[in-house]
């Protein structure tokens, strides 16, 4: 009987031993995925208030080749089973249920990015946003006055509004979030920048930096003109000489600029013809990086008026008319 007895024991520690044996293999393999064609990974989304057992069942419905009960055992014997969050996550190859409740529980949502560059216009930043990867686009359809109500800036004009950057965002997470986030980021920066404006700045306001630093951005070719640039538009404000910038006369012209500035268009008067209006254009006309924004707070000391381009992205400055001329004849005209 003892003999029985012991061999019963045996058995069942011999049986124990291949179940936790078992079980740490399974713990630390990775998991066999059947994603969709042209996929190499499973999105996986939990929902606010899911249960343990329900992100068990989501995970193995998605592609998840195992035992939903498996995972659930594991989750709960786990003792972090009510710590799993809510969003968007993807599953990859080599991902073992052991990194998948780790990445549950530290909330590790796969994340998207969508980049907006220095010198783009509104418009340009919403098409970004429209085709950016699993972004919700929450604000088409809505006016550009419904957007900036929605992010919380009503009554303000959306150009410049929105620091150039890459964002990056959960999986279905609202284009307005997106916007919201650039938004306060562009605060942030023409606060910062505000701050270091030279005591004599021309500039009255931090709005009036914004619109010149936009200025600025879509005049610069080459990085080390920026402040230089800067400082001739500053001289020019000084002494109430007209901006002349080609860059506000084409925002002016919208969806009539067909790629080709005439004369004309520079006699055309709108609120942006910086050839026929005195000081800064009513609003910004693109979205200056931070860069941009100290070239308008703190431009080069220059005696410079003019500036026009080499064709090489840097630019010739001349602090006379006849000076500027006999540059425009060399570099535009080839004489």
């Amino acid at each position: 009987m003892r003999r029985v007895f012991s061999s019963l024991l045996t058995l069942v520690f011999t049986g124990s031993l291949l179940f936790v044996g078992a079980a740490l293999w399974w713990l630390h393999e990775p998991l066999t995925l059947q994603a969709q064609p042209g996929s190499t990974v499973l999105d996986l989304e939990v929902e606010p208030g899911t249960s343990a057992k329900g992100v068990a069942e989501a995970a193995v419905a998605s592609g998840a080749k195992t035992q939903a009960s498996w995972l659930y055992l594991w989750f709960r014997v786990s003792g972090e089973s009510r710590q799993i969050r809510a969003g968007s996550y993807e599953i990859t190859a080599g991902t073992t249920p052991r990194k998948l409740l780790r990445m549950l529980v530290r909330g590790e949502e796969a994340l998207k990015s969508v980049s907006l560059p220095e010198g783009w216009t509104f418009e340009q930043v919403m098409a970004a946003l429209q085709t950016a990867e699993n972004l919700r686009p929450d604000a088409r359809g809505m006016t550009s006055d419904d957007i900036m109500a929605k992010i919380g800036k009503p009554g303000i004009h959306p150009e410049g509004r929105f620091f150039p950057d890459t964002y990056t965002y959960a999986k279905g997470s609202s284009d307005l979030a997106v916007l919201q986030r650039a938004a306060r980021a562009m605060d942030k920066r023409l606060d910062a920048a505000w701050a270091l404006r030279q005591p004599d700045t021309p500039l009255k306001s931090p709005d009036e930096a914004l619109i010149l630093a936009s200025i600025i951005e879509k005049e610069t070719g080459k990085p080390s003109d920026r402040a230089t640039i800067g400082g001739v538009f500053t001289n020019r404000l000084r002494i109430s000489m007209l901006l002349q910038t080609d860059p506000t006369v084409i925002y002016g012209l919208g969806a009539a600029f067909d790629g080709n500035l005439r004369r004309s268009d520079l006699r055309a008067d709108t609120p942006y013809n910086t050839y026929t209006r005195a000081g800064l254009p009513p609003t910004p006309i693109a979205m200056p990086g931070r860069a941009a924004l100290l070239a308008a707070v703190q431009p080069a000391k220059t005696n410079a008026l003019y500036f026009v381009s080499r064709g090489d992205g840097s630019s010739q400055f001349s602090a006379t008319l006849d000076e500027h001329n006999r540059a425009v004849n060399k570099y535009i005209r080839g004489r």
